[in-house]
């Protein structure tokens, strides 16, 4: 007996019906980045390793995807690699390239190579497939689209502004209620700096980040376990609990760690965005949130998350400033931030709060019923002109009988029904069945196509 054909766990097939709901959010995302003058790029799915590894933390390292050498792999790996039996230099010599974990650092690659064609400051988004070996759970997955949007080549703080009402435009178009937060890795490094824990800035900020899973309690019991002093511990608890709106979070944050350079800076660039923020009202919420960390390393200024307000499914878009990024290819000092987008758990989101509305998706509108010998000549030139005035159509490819028809057309859900037997082709007329209403008439050609 033949075993059932399956796929990969944290992966997923996607239906024609999927696809639509799925192409609907990508094409709302890629048509906001339009709107701001975003430039669409694209990247190889494969990255070599030494592109990728070391740019998202140990953690990230762990989640990145391998792909064996070609050929007899094992034939150029040094016996002594072997019989250490240490997976990492194990798997460094049998694998030099990997799937990518996101588009971040892949276009940072990007810009590195190709600066001399580009044009700077550089808005560019991207909507391709990332994979992280991941433990796949509710909207995580292994295989899944990021859309990014990114400014590289300008440190001014417009652009954080810029980034902000995509968001607020994106989850506004979709109908998806959201809360924008942002916080400022500058002020997280002048919190590990008055606690006396500059050199575990990268763990501090790593359980910081955590709090939406484990809580406070979790928080604090993890910085004990990592060694970080009683004193500072109660320090970091008080700013995560800070409460009120931005303007006092900001003010509580300056009393804790002005007198930091880095963390007086990080004070400096958020109260400057929310005096940008003065300048549009946003339709979702834009909060201030001590808490958010996001734990790669590459951030350095400004960071964001958007959550679902209606349902929980963790973080729908994030991104952040990230100073030096393309200087670990080779060229230091330009300055970059950007977002990106969770299509398939914005898809998920929009499923269970069904908001989608899908009557203008590019699916079949009309379907003609095939009665096969001239009638069947009379429908397709019909078909023709409907389909080069813009409305997707189709016809039965066989002259079966009509209840077969009308079944599939009620199986796909097609609104319209087009009648073109020996009645009608003799007087020149369709019938038109409104497969919704259960009503029909007859029209001419001109007339079909304005009702459609």
């Amino acid at each position: 007996m033949s075993t059932k054909p399956s796929i990969p766990k944290g992966t997923r097939d996607f239906l024609p019906d999927e696809l639509v709901k799925r192409d609907h959010v990508f094409n709302t995302i890629a048509s906001v980045y339009g709107r701001f003058g975003f430039q669409k790029i694209e990247t190889p799915t494969i990255e070599n390793l030494n592109t990728l590894l070391g740019k998202y933390g140990d953690e990230g390292d762990k989640l990145l995807f391998r792909i064996l050498n070609s050929g007899d792999f094992l034939s150029k790996v040094p016996q002594d690699v072997i019989d250490t039996k240490n997976s990492s230099l194990f798997s460094a010599a049998i694998a030099e390239k990997g799937l990518r974990y996101d588009l971040t650092v892949p276009f940072a690659r990007f810009v590195v190579q190709h600066r001399n064609e580009l044009i700077f400051p550089f808005r560019r988004y991207q909507i391709q497939p990332v994979w992280r070996a991941d433990k796949p759970q509710k909207g995580r997955y292994r295989e899944f689209f990021q859309c990014d949007a990114d400014i590289i080549g300008s440190d001014s703080l417009l652009n954080e502004l810029e980034l902000i009402q995509i968001m607020d435009h994106v989850f506004s178009a979709l109908g998806v209620p959201v809360t924008i937060r942002f916080n400022n890795r500058k002020i997280l490094a002048g919190i590990a700096d008055i606690i006396g824990a500059g050199k575990q800035f990268t763990a501090l900020t790593v359980i910081i980040d955590k709090m939406d899973k484990i809580g406070i309690t979790g928080v604090i019991d993890e910085l004990k376990i990592s060694g970080f002093s009683d004193e500072g511990i109660e320090t970091v608890k008080a700013i995560l609990l800070i409460e009120g709106d931005n303007a006092e979070k900001v003010d509580f944050l300056a009393g804790m760690i002005q007198n930091t350079n880095t963390g007086a800076k990080g004070i400096e660039e958020v109260k400057q965005l929310l005096k940008y923020l003065e300048s549009f009202k946003a339709k979702n919420k834009v909060i201030l949130d001590a808490t958010l960390a996001r734990g790669l390393n590459y951030y350095t200024g400004a960071i964001f998350e958007v959550t679902a307000n209606d349902v929980k499914m963790g973080s729908l878009c994030g991104g952040g400033r990230y100073d030096d990024l393309t200087g670990i290819f080779g060229w230091e000092g330009v300055s970059g931030v950007g977002i990106s987008f969770g299509a398939d758990r914005i898809v998920d989101v929009m499923e269970q709060m069904q908001c989608f509305d899908l009557r203008n998706a590019n699916t079949t509108r009309v379907l003609f019923v095939n009665f096969g010998g001239d009638e069947e000549q009379y429908a397709l030139k019909a078909l023709m002109q409907i389909r080069y005035a813009g409305i997707v159509a189709e016809i039965y490819p066989d002259p079966v009988k009509m209840k077969k028809q009308m079944s599939y057309a009620n199986e796909r859900k097609i609104p319209f029904v087009v009648i073109a037997g020996s009645k009608e082709r003799e007087n020149s007329v369709f019938t038109l069945k409104d497969m919704v209403k259960g009503t029909q008439e007859e029209i001419s050609l001109e007339e079909l196509i304005s009702k459609l």
